[in-house]
């Protein structure tokens, strides 16, 4: 079946959606060139993806809207903007809906245009550009913004598919020729964003397709961010211990330091009692055995200045009051 028969045909099975000059285009689907279609506000709640992970498309192939939400009662729906069309949902003239996805079985070229999720309340999710070309060429890109540092890997593919030479440009300038049809761009950075699209000799060349770079999420610093609660725990412990060890520490060193000084005290004085007791009993000793040591020769036996010692009686008092010296 030709191409002209197969959009008469499905004309006719939705003739209640178009009028006539839609249906020119149905006819002519190389006038329905992808325009700049004004962007969707993101106001959050769902995610918009998109099955194959293209931003291109052959007519003819089949393509999966799926709108990833976080709240499954707020109703989403495919919503899209389009050259004919303005915020009509999925399964109004356009794919089939299940649910919160959209499935479009057979594309064609008034497909191209935005897509997003949007939920009974107007909550919008984030939006994809989607272009199908009815030409033999296509730039298979991501759907999706590219962070920045990461790769990016651009394919020319033709219609049937090849491995032929491909060029690849950017905002109109030639990048380089790829002689697999496959290109990557490693860690590209703000300044690789711009308008893609490559060319086959031969074939032709693909529809351009805009490609965006995101800035890599800032990390916030530990110090100022929340702990988790294993790590939190582990904190806490450490906290706890050490707070234990510096009230129990002083105490025990200084137990220790006053038990080693009672016992250093103790010795010292049981050795210089010994030792003093021992000197006076040697003393009362020569006394006795020599009762009749002069005067000089006592006070020499004593230790003693002899202008202490008046006379024996004062010697005698002195040795039986005799106390030991402390050492």
């Amino acid at each position: 079946m030709g191409e002209e028969n197969m959009a008469a045909e499905f004309w006719q099975e939705d003739s209640d959606c178009v009028d006539e000059h839609e249906k020119e285009m149905m006819l002519e689907p190389s006038k329905c060139a992808f325009q700049n279609i004004e962007d969707v506000a993101v106001s959050g709640g769902a995610r918009l993806t998109v099955s194959p992970k293209i931003s291109q498309l052959f007519e003819g192939d089949f393509v999966s809207l799926v709108c990833e939400e976080e709240d499954s009662s707020a109703g989403w729906t495919v919503m899209r903007n389009t050259t004919r069309e303005t915020r009509t949902p999925c399964g109004s003239c356009w794919g089939e809906a299940a649910g919160s996805s959209c499935n479009i079985s057979h594309t064609v070229a008034f497909d191209s245009g935005v897509y997003w999720c949007e939920s009974r309340e107007g909550a919008t999710s984030n939006s994809i550009n989607l272009t199908v070309t009815g030409g033999s060429v296509i730039l298979q890109s991501p759907v999706l913004p590219v962070m920045e540092g990461d790769d990016l890997t651009l394919s020319c593919q033709s219609k049937p598919p090849s491995n032929l030479p491909a060029a690849f440009y950017k905002d109109g300038s030639l990048i380089r020729t790829e002689s697999t049809g496959h290109m990557t761009l490693h860690h590209v950075t703000k300044s690789d964003e711009g308008l893609y699209r490559c060319s086959i000799s031969s074939h032709g060349e693909s529809p351009p397709s805009w490609i965006s770079v995101t800035g890599k999420p800032t990390t916030t610093p530990l110090l100022f961010s929340v702990a988790s609660p294993p790590a939190s725990s582990s904190l806490r412990l450490v906290y706890t211990l050490l707070l234990h060890l510096l009230v129990f520490c002083p105490y025990f060193i200084s137990t220790l330091l006053m038990v080693s000084l009672y016992r250093r005290r103790n010795t010292g004085e049981g050795g210089g009692l010994r030792r003093s007791v021992s000197a006076c009993s040697s003393t009362q000793r020569r006394l006795m055995v020599n009762p009749d040591l002069n005067r000089s020769d006592r006070g020499t036996a004593l230790g003693i200045k002899l202008p202490t010692l008046r006379s024996l009686d004062d010697l005698l008092y002195r040795l039986s009051h005799c106390r030991p010296k402390r050492y």
